[in-house]
């Protein structure tokens, strides 16, 4: 039976450097994958963005409201119209990998699950655990519930210690209000601190 694998860890510990490796060692060796993101991540539009400056474009995006299965099996088949790659090769496919986890609804994070269990396709999801208010994403937090293997990618804070944390910043001002999800661009962007740095920009606080 294959798995599903959640690969997390705070901003720039290299997730999405790691899934499109995984991606290149998988077609190295001859094997297909299919690559998607949630549509909420514009950051790239259509493309996987490492911050190494590597870039792929994903095979589908995924909505809010995108049944994830069914879309993952119209794929795989090369029946979907609206598929952003065509695929000529029709070999069976040996993975799904899902950059930006973390913005997955619960239930597409159990079609996950069910494309591993019952398709028997491996998955390798990729993303972050907490906002920047140290809360659960929901993808994630389900991810963390029924993933059959849980990896943490490390990073280190500005300090040197292990950076758990992600602190949003819109210019040079750390900020502890706002939506959970906003994108990291010209305004916004993260940092990726440690317990004991993240206490002293929020006064010593966790979250909200």
């Amino acid at each position: 039976m294959a798995k599903l694998y959640f690969r997390y860890g705070a901003m720039n510990s290299g997730k999405s450097t790691g899934l499109l490796q995984a991606a290149f060692n998988y077609e190295e060796r001859g094997q297909r994958v299919l690559l998607a993101k949630p549509d909420v991540d514009t950051k790239g539009d259509t493309d996987i963005v490492s911050r190494l400056g590597m870039t792929r474009s994903v095979d589908f995006l995924i909505s809010a409201t995108t049944p994830v299965r069914a879309v993952f099996a119209a794929h795989a088949a090369g029946d979907d119209p609206d598929a952003l790659l065509e695929h000529v090769d029709q070999k069976p496919v040996a993975c799904l990998l899902v950059d930006e986890a973390q913005f997955l609804t619960p239930d597409q994070v159990d079609d996950l699950f069910r494309v591993a269990v019952l398709d028997n396709v491996p998955v390798l999801a990729y993303g972050i655990r907490t906002d920047f208010l140290t809360r659960a994403f929901p993808g994630s937090r389900r991810l963390m519930e029924v993933a059959h293997t849980l990896e943490e990618l490390k990073t280190i804070c500005r300090c040197g210690r292990k950076a758990i944390f992600n602190t949003r910043r819109v210019g040079n001002e750390v900020v502890f209000d706002g939506d959970q999800v906003a994108i990291d661009g010209q305004d916004v962007w993260y940092e990726s601190l440690c317990g004991s740095c993240y206490l002293e920009e929020s006064g010593g606080r966790l979250g909200s």
